[in-house]
């Protein structure tokens, strides 16, 4: 959940989320050790009176400040290189869904249940309720259900949109003409928000997301009342 004056990650509240950030917090910390190892060296040789300004190559050190970053890049590449495999994976889904970017609103399409699909708008901030966040709250919120890989299809109809839940660790661009896909695993229910996050035109800060994870009877009950 997001606070005000944060500094850091929303708390997360999915498994890729946490993978983001336990990678972002072992980056943080191979920095934060490369950083003061070098900083102590600068200043340990603008100190030294010995140093000699005479010597214009040394290949052990060379050979060195060559190999260790190689070995720092291999232990950044590892975690990398399977974090960008499951924001691809989509391993058997239970639902479908289609997301359509709009100048400036969403639309959502289940494609296992005929006959759902709504478009979502913010609500003007006169017309919210007690509770709700200006600039967030939508009319028709997108309902999952929790515990389900979901499957999430996002295009565009006009111009380039990026349909993006930081909480939940997942930012797709919605581009007119192309599928792209990705994965959503809530591991809490709750009501999780987001925002466009590519530039689309005057009301481009207007067409947030708020996405709503219910238990699978809510869900189920969500349905039926919204098909008929």
């Amino acid at each position: 959940m997001a606070s005000w004056g944060q500094i850091l990650f929303q708390d997360s509240a999915s498994p890729l989320m946490n993978s983001l950030i336990n990678f972002h917090d072992l980056t943080l910390v191979i920095l934060m050790i490369i950083i003061t190892f070098v900083s102590y060296a600068m200043l340990a040789l603008m100190m030294n009176s010995f140093v000699c300004s005479n010597i214009l190559d040394a290949q052990e050190i060379e050979t060195i400040w060559a190999i260790l970053p190689a070995i720092v890049l291999i232990f950044l590449a590892l975690p990398s290189l399977r974090l960008l495999y499951l924001l691809d994976e989509l391993d058997q889904p239970s639902i479908t869904i289609k997301t359509i970017g709009h100048q400036w609103y969403w639309s959502y399409e289940y494609s296992d249940f005929l006959n759902l699909e709504f478009d979502s708008y913010m609500i003007q901030e006169d017309d919210l309720l007690m509770g709700q966040f200006r600039s967030l709250e939508v009319d028709n919120r997108l309902v999952l259900p929790w515990g389900m890989k979901t499957r999430m299809l996002v295009t565009a109809a006009d111009v380039i949109h990026s349909w993006t839940i930081p909480s939940l660790g997942v930012k797709v661009d919605a581009l007119p003409g192309r599928l792209n896909q990705l994965s959503i695993l809530a591991s809490m229910p709750g009501v999780f928000y987001g925002q466009c996050s590519e530039i689309c035109g005057a009301n481009h800060s207007f067409m947030p997301i708020a996405l709503e994870v219910v238990n699978h009877n809510s869900f189920i009950s969500w349905v039926n009342n919204f098909s008929e």
